[in-house]
């Protein structure tokens, strides 16, 4: 009789550990299309809740995610970049702005700083070495003796 139980938990234990793997590859693949943990997630049949923990205990799947993750953004970033080529065609000012700024630096958002740098080298006033004294003593470790 303790056979048959230990048998049985054995392969429910198998068939646990064979849908937890169902469930990893599932929720790699939706990943690869979509993504966003949430939306990947709900597709793929699995909590958040779940995710997160097998992600946390197995280091093998936390790196196939962040692979997965990296590959959806890329088809995203290809597809985004196939719509804006899209709308480019028909003449959408807005999108020949954005390529052109992210694309050509003739075009590029510039910020133009100016100023004037005056450098004074003279000695500090007796408060100011008091001062600059004071910050180092209480920044730097001191070898005191008597704690010794």
């Amino acid at each position: 009789m303790i056979k048959k139980i230990i048998k049985s938990s054995t392969q429910k234990k198998g068939l646990s550990a064979v849908r937890q793997e169902a469930q990893k590859q599932a929720m790699l693949e939706q990943l690869r299309h979509m993504p966003i943990v949430q939306i990947a997630s709900k597709k793929a049949g699995m909590s958040r809740t779940n995710f997160y923990r097998l992600r946390n205990s197995d280091d093998k799947f936390k790196s196939a995610i962040e692979e997965a993750i990296t590959e959806g953004v890329e088809a995203i970033c290809d597809m985004s970049e196939s719509q804006l080529i899209s709308l480019i065609k028909d003449r959408n000012f807005p999108a020949i702005k954005l390529w052109l700024q992210v694309h050509n630096p003739k075009y590029s958002r510039k910020l133009e700083i100016s100023g004037k740098v005056n450098l004074v080298n003279e000695e500090p006033t007796e408060e100011e070495k008091q001062i600059i004294e004071e910050a180092l003593r209480v920044a730097l470790p001191q070898n005191d003796k008597s704690n010794q």
